[in-house]
């Protein structure tokens, strides 16, 4: 019985360890600057390092080139825990 509660306790402390996880933040703007070397994107006044398999969608829902974005609307989606890019999606034109 005693092995079965340690057990229960271990489960629900590594439940609670992983809880919120996976939450993205979104962040949304004029993509400024791409630095291909640190890998990393300026949208407004903000910094953002992308993460190694980010995706990057241009306006036609295709995925493109960060190059082809600079300059144009875009929103990026961060992890809130390691604040890294995991996509950044072109605005569609209005």
């Amino acid at each position: 019985m005693k092995h079965l509660l340690a057990l229960a306790i271990a489960l629900t402390m590594i439940g609670s360890a992983n809880a919120g996880c996976g939450i993205k933040v979104p962040v949304s703007g004029k993509l400024a600057s791409y630095d291909k070397e640190k890998k990393e994107l300026k949208v407004g006044e903000q910094a953002i390092t992308l993460a190694a398999t980010a995706k990057i969608i241009g306006a036609d829902g295709k995925e493109t080139k960060i190059e082809d974005l600079v300059g144009k609307e875009v929103t990026v989606s961060t992890d809130k825990h390691n604040k890294k890019g995991e996509s950044v999606t072109a605005k569609k034109d209005a």
